[in-house]
């Protein structure tokens, strides 16, 4: 059962500046599904979200719920348009991300999601776009939280978190892993996340 938030300042990166430590970097992939639609709605931070099933990709479907920090590879360019469907194009773009694995006590959820916060600005939503993960640290555990304010405050903490931690080079250079842009294969046929 998560606990409430400590009240102890949180540190300002995650992980060890030598770069990932076992059982990191992670690779996840999936369709981008429609979720519980409170992201952008109702907490301003709009998300990406992957079927539950994406976490059975190499075997870690026992990972910790938590906040997590990495890289993300999407089919989409810059403004979220799909690359590759209909004109043949190759690609896609890589982001930095910060995601939710877990139940979000706050909401009384009764089934685990993952959740993914591309930072970066999109012009639409991309529902089908293949998105592969690469996650490089562990930020925190999963918290409850007694009002939506805190629960904003602590994913904003996060996401500046995520950005630092990634900023260190031997984080940066991951971006560059050939998988996060390697979109062929293994499609998943959940249409939500469940």
């Amino acid at each position: 059962m998560p606990t409430h938030r400590p009240e102890r300042p949180r540190s300002p990166i995650a992980g060890p500046s030598t770069g990932p430590n076992l059982p990191f970097p992670i690779p996840l992939s999936g369709p981008i599904v429609k979720g519980f639609g409170r992201g952008s709605r109702d907490l301003g931070i709009p998300t990406a979200n992957i079927p539950l099933a994406g976490l059975t990709v190499g075997g870690h479907q026992d990972v910790e719920s938590g906040v997590y920090f990495g890289w993300a590879g999407v089919d989409v360019d810059d403004d979220g348009r799909r690359i590759g469907q209909e004109k043949g194009e190759e690609g896609g773009g890589v982001w930095p991300m910060v995601m939710s694995i877990g139940w979000n006590p706050f909401y009384g959820n009764s089934v685990r999601s993952v959740e993914v916060h591309l930072m970066h600005q999109f012009r639409q939503d991309f529902y089908g776009a293949r998105m592969n993960l690469l996650i490089l640290g562990f930020v925190r555990p999963e918290y409850d939280y007694v009002d939506k304010d805190s629960l904003v405050q602590d994913i904003r903490t996060d996401i500046e978190v995520a950005r630092r931690s990634l900023e260190r080079e031997a984080y940066a250079r991951l971006k560059d892993d050939p998988y996060l842009l390697q979109f062929e294969g293994g499609e998943h046929t959940q249409e939500v996340a469940t």
